[in-house]
Formats: C-alpha cells, structure tokens, sequence
C-alpha cells in the first residue's frame, strides 16, 4: 500500500490501482480528491470535510462513507453512493477494509459542544483518528497522528502514542504548525513516544 501525505489531515492510499482518500477539507489541495474510488470523512469540520471537493470526487465517480452529519448534505444527490457509518461498522470501499472507531471530536473547550467524529482503521495497517485521540480496540502498525490542534497538547500527543502502540507515527493536522515549531514537535515525539517517527511534506510518499 502506497500513502502520499496532502496537506493537515488529508492522505491518499493506493493499492492494486485504487485510491482511497481520507479528509480532503479545506486546508488541503483544491485536487486532494481527484482521482479517488472512494473517500472517507471523519467528520464536518472544514478543515477535514469541503462539501465542494466531495462533490467534484461524486461527480467523478467515487463513494464516499461518513458519518449522519456530513451524508445528510449529500445523500439525496448521489442515492447509493453516499454511506453513513458509525462506531464498530465495517465496510470494504474501493478493495480496501475499513473498520469504523470512535464517536466523539476531543473537547476543544467545555463550553463548545462535541460534534460527532470517527476514526477509520484501513487495511488493519493505518489508522486515521479525525479530532479525538480514539485508541482502536485493535494492534495498529502505522498511526496517522495529530501533532497540532486547538484541542491538543504535546503531552497528550505522545501519551497517545503510547498507549496506541504502533511501529510508526506519521504527523497530520499540521497546517498551523510553523516551521519554527516543527522541529521542537518531531524532537519530542520522536524520543518519546516509543515508535518510529516520521513528518512528511505534502506529496511525499511512502510506502507501507
């Protein structure tokens, strides 16, 4: 399986000529979805969700699976190709197994409320959390990690990875995180966090 990093929370997987998309928002590129069999959302947040981007994928043929709040906005438009998931659901989409984690957005603040998130375990290889720091019931090889968010710190990230376990991290959520500070972050999860450690820049690939 082939993963190539796009931009903050968005990773395109390939394997035996299909792709699979996961979070093109709108911190990603314009064609983050062009191309994709299917597509998955975590939840509506737009830096993970661009109900543009999804339409232009639909349009062009692909699936997508996500949960109520987001299919509720597409679902009329593209009868049967829009599919709602939640926790404990397992689906395959485009050749690929997917297993569904997950229910809730971290907390952001006490006085906002949590909006619905799901995590997607691919291939029972890469875990994708969205906004939560959701440990599969599951072993996971490579974990996609959120470095920087307003609803994290660093000490959580590496606790996370801790108590994941997997043989290699690699950084998303991390539009905002400037150049200065992107050292710093790989220092500490990279000591820390007892895995393997690796930020790649939008377009780098890797395979798994």
């Amino acid at each position: 399986m082939r993963l190539t990093k796009k931009k903050h929370s968005c990773i395109r997987l390939e394997k035996d000529g299909a792709t699979l998309v996961v979070d093109p928002g709108a911190f990603s590129e314009e064609d983050a979805a062009v191309g994709a069999d299917a597509v998955l959302v975590t939840h509506e947040h737009p830096d993970h969700y661009d109900e543009g981007r999804l339409r232009a994928a639909l349009e062009a043929g692909a699936e997508v699976w996500t949960l109520r709040s987001v299919a509720a906005e597409l679902a009329a438009a593209y009868p049967g190709r829009v599919h709602t998931v939640g926790h404990g659901d397992t689906f395959t989409a485009a050749g690929f197994d997917v297993e569904v984690h997950g229910e809730l957005h971290a907390v952001i603040h006490p006085d906002l409320p949590r909006v619905t998130n799901v995590g997607f375990l691919v291939d029972d290889a890469v875990f994708h959390p969205g906004d939560a720091l959701t440990v599969p019931e599951r072993p996971v090889d490579t974990l996609m990690l959120p470095v920087m968010a307003p609803w994290n710190k660093v000490s959580e990230v590496i606790d996370y990875v801790r108590e994941v376990g997997p043989r290699l991290t690699i950084d998303i959520h991390d539009a905002l995180l400037t150049e200065l500070a992107r050292p710093i972050y790989d220092r500490h999860v990279s000591t820390l966090g007892r895995a393997e450690h690796q930020r790649l820049a939008p377009g780098d690939v890797r395979e798994l």
